[in-house]
């Protein structure tokens, strides 16, 4: 986790550099394709992924998904042209982050039953401890040693890891006997809480990754500063990391969607009340990224454990791709929209339309989590769900 969602909290550091210096002349919607196809590919590649892991074990997704990631920088640190980042980038470092995050959370699936949560939480926050680290090595690395050595470097960190990862990383359940197959189960789309849920993820990461992608460039345009602006990436990601624990412990005591529907809601309430108004006010703007960051913390941490809640722990890898699967077209297509929606404004400076995209997106998810829970629960509000 890491590595694959170190990487992925680290993207608005790769957006401003690329869109300051290799792709200068291309627009805010095609270098947002880079970071929309990643996401894709690590979410719908799981497609075949999680019944690997059902199947197989996890050890060696783990080991050929860190050497992917690995390869992906080293061979980024040499691109010069759009199609050489999305060859590196996007599709080896996205095939790299699917092989790696099927198997992270399905290996906590099969030690945690009714303390899930608060296990996934914990797993979690090393996607929140990478996007500290990885953007203050960026920044201070990028003027010193420039963009290529700078990403090899991370390049052998993301090897390194992947070394104790393949070393501890086990299943505990027995694997599926038979060749059986790498595709989804889609009949899992009868189960209408199950497809719900899934809906409910497609829109909260169109809501979740423009502000993650999208902080760094709009801290700069206000300030003027990429140093200041990286600082409030950090800022996001360090509260993420609370974000990412203590609901989870939260979610096995109150309820799993309880929790994922009140930190929802905190989502599109930061976003439309403290981001859309902010304009050039530093105070607000380091408000919502640190209330945004706690709130959103646990988006990618409680939906497995509240998909997981929805099937048997030997299905759970199933489950899991398929959702993830029907997610990774939102990943696709998210920040494209988001891009073109910025320069829909003549200079590309549609802030407002870009925020606005987002929380729309979050309170989406919102209704579709709440659906859910009423059909399992009712409208009882103390019901633990």
């Amino acid at each position: 986790m890491l590595s694959v969602f170190g990487l992925i909290n680290s993207a608005a550091v790769f957006e401003s550099y690329f869109s300051e210096n290799q792709l200068a002349d291309h627009s805010s919607s095609e270098i947002g394709w880079i970071f929309s196809l990643y996401l894709f590919i690590v979410f719908f590649v799981g497609i075949q992924v999680g019944p690997l892991f059902d199947q197989y074990g996890p050890r060696g997704l783990v080991v050929a998904g860190g050497l992917c990631m690995s390869a992906s920088l080293l061979l980024l640190s040499l691109c010069k042209e759009y199609y050489q980042i999305l060859l590196a980038y996007s599709i080896l470092g996205g095939l790299g982050g699917a092989l790696l995050n099927s198997p992270s959370y399905g290996a906590i699936a099969h030690f945690f039953d009714s303390r899930r949560g608060f296990a996934t939480g914990i797993a979690a926050t090393a996607g929140s401890i990478g996007g500290i680290v990885y953007p203050i090595l960026l920044q201070n690395l990028f003027p010193t040693l420039g963009f290529g050595p700078t990403a090899r470097i991370l390049g052998f960190i993301l090897l390194g890891l992947t070394v104790p990862a393949t070393l501890f990383i086990r299943s505990r359940l027995p694997k599926k006997e038979g060749p059986g197959s790498i595709w989804p189960d889609f009949t899992v789309f009868q189960n209408l809480k199950f497809t719900l849920s899934a809906v409910g993820i497609f829109f909260m990461e169109w809501g979740l990754f423009v502000p993650i992608t999208y902080i760094i460039s709009y801290a700069a345009t206000l300030s003027g500063s990429n140093v200041h602006s990286y600082t409030i990436l950090s800022i996001l990601n360090a509260t993420s990391a609370l974000g990412r624990f203590l609901p989870g412990l939260a979610a096995d005591k109150y309820g799993r969607f309880n929790v994922i529907l009140i930190t929802i809601a905190l989502c599109f309430i930061t976003v439309l009340g403290l981001w859309l108004p902010s304009g050039n006010s530093q105070p607000m703007l380091l408000a919502f990224v640190a209330i945004f960051g706690f709130a959103s913390g646990s988006n990618l941490g409680l939906v497995p454990v509240c998909l997981g809640q929805l099937c048997d722990a030997r299905e759970y890898g199933r489950y899991l791709s398929t959702a993830m699967m029907m997610a990774s077209f939102g990943t696709l297509s998210s920040l494209p929209i988001a891009g073109a929606i910025l320069e829909a404004k003549e200079g590309g400076q549609n802030w407002k339309g870009l925020i606005l995209f987002s929380g729309v997106s979050y309170f989406l998810a919102f209704i579709c989590y709440a659906a859910v829970r009423v059909l399992a629960v009712g409208w009882k509000i103390s019901a633990r769900f």
